[in-house]
């Protein structure tokens, strides 16, 4: 099993370009099975997650054609309608597919899914929605089981609450339903944004977009032709190259990136004393001399995203002062503290709120990842930490880091990638 080992102290310098958003990618994956024309992706991040949803597309009978940042997707060979718990078992986001087999062909059986244990993610509101659209649904075996032989119907879904793949995978089945779906509560991050937007410009009309409430007008099972799609940068990568600017008190430049999209982050690395250079597509972060602490909240977006959290807070290990961090949206999301707090750092958690007393230095040792966000942050410590860091678990970072260790060698860190020894 592969780890990352880290000798920090190292500043950082240069520039790194951002790659496109897993969680963009993703939808707009699934997506393609609403058409039966080849279609053109592009800017795809090279992570495992995404071969693993282009896998599952091939295992129902899809053509596709893939290298690194470009896919060729041909789903109108598509033969089965089966989303099998080999595959969906690997990653959340393979039940998308649910959503666009239902809409396409009528029925569709998709295994409960797997992935990060951060919390409870429960997929309820999804199927709650497709029954509203007139689906049959029954969960069998540790499957859902999906059918609406007649088609989907246009109807008025209410989410109890914002969910952003719930919002994803009803914008897609409305996309082929008959008649008008009004979701009111939609989520409103850009990654839904581009998902709407390709969609409409397959000639769905859909009215609404980036706001919380979108109203679609569906096809009535007609399968849509797809424009190239270019995924747009991923706001979660270019907060984390942030905040390794911030933590090594490195001025260093992002290229590709969408400013709008990490106002969020951008503000709270302001009122801990970093200035910025913003272009139309770039950005360069300036760090103080001392970094102040933060408070923040996760929240749903534009508010400040849970992905970022675990980032924020190793930052915030090596703030003047206490910051505080409160985490919203999922339950199990501090289980990177006890590893932080392994390399030196002071924070202490009740309930959903975390205290993090900054430390004048962290310390180099073994450390393990336990989801895709708490890896990255145990890299941004180790980036600090005196002497060597092993970080091991690292098919996390795998699972949505585009050669985080190649871009930030390539920045002066000391990282390498190595095989654990049997």
């Amino acid at each position: 099993m592969d780890y990352l080992q880290i000798n920090g102290g190292n500043k950082l310098s240069g520039s790194v370009t951002i790659s496109g958003a897993k969680n963009a990618a993703l939808p707009i994956i699934a997506a393609t099975i609403l058409s039966d024309k080849e279609i053109k992706l592009t800017n795809l991040p090279n992570v495992v997650d995404i071969r693993t949803l282009l896998n599952l597309l091939t295992m129902l009978g899809g053509t596709v054609e893939h290298d690194k940042t470009v896919a060729k997707i041909n789903n109108g060979t598509i033969t089965s309608t089966k989303a099998v718990y080999e595959i969906v078992s690997q990653m959340r986001a393979s039940i998308l597919v649910l959503g666009p087999l239902l809409a396409r062909f009528g029925e569709c059986e998709v295994s409960l899914p797997g992935g990060c244990a951060i919390g409870q993610r429960p997929i309820d509101l999804h199927l709650k929605a497709l029954e509203a659209m007139g689906a049959h649904i029954e969960i069998k075996g540790g499957y859902v089981r999906a059918e609406a032989p007649n088609g989907l119907q246009g109807a008025n879904i209410i989410f109890d609450k914002i969910t952003v793949g719930g919002t994803e995978n009803i914008v897609m089945a409305a996309a082929l339903a008959k008649g008008t779906t009004t979701i009111i509560n939609a989520a409103k991050e850009p990654e839904v944004v581009q998902l709407c937007e390709m969609i409409a410009d397959a000639g769905v009309k859909i009215e609404g977009i980036g706001t919380n409430e979108l109203t679609i007008e569906g096809t009535d099972r007609e399968p849509l032709s797809f424009k190239t799609v270019e995924i747009i940068p991923d706001r979660i990568e270019a907060g984390t190259y942030l905040c390794a600017g911030a933590i090594t008190h490195s001025s260093i430049t992002l290229n590709k990136i969408n400013p709008q999209h990490i106002r969020t982050s951008t503000d709270k690395l302001e009122s801990m004393g970093c200035t910025f250079d913003i272009g139309e597509d770039s950005m360069t972060i300036h760090p103080p001399k001392e970094l102040r602490p933060v408070n923040l909240i996760t929240i749903e977006y534009p508010g400040f995203p849970t992905d970022m959290q675990a980032q924020f807070m190793a930052v915030a290990a090596v703030a003047e002062g206490e910051s505080i961090i409160e985490e919203r949206l999922f339950e199990n999301r501090f289980m990177h503290v006890s590893e932080l707090n392994r390399l030196g750092a002071d924070i202490w958690l009740k309930g959903s709120i975390a205290a993090v007393k900054g430390v004048e230095k962290l310390y180099g040792a073994d450390v393990m990842a336990t989801d895709l966000r708490a890896s990255s942050a145990l890299v941004l410590a180790a980036l600090v930490a005196e002497g060597t860091t092993n970080v091991r678990r690292i098919y996390h970072l795998d699972r949505g880091y585009d050669d985080l260790e190649g871009k930030l060698s390539a920045l002066g860190a000391d990282i390498a990638r190595k095989k654990e020894q049997r």
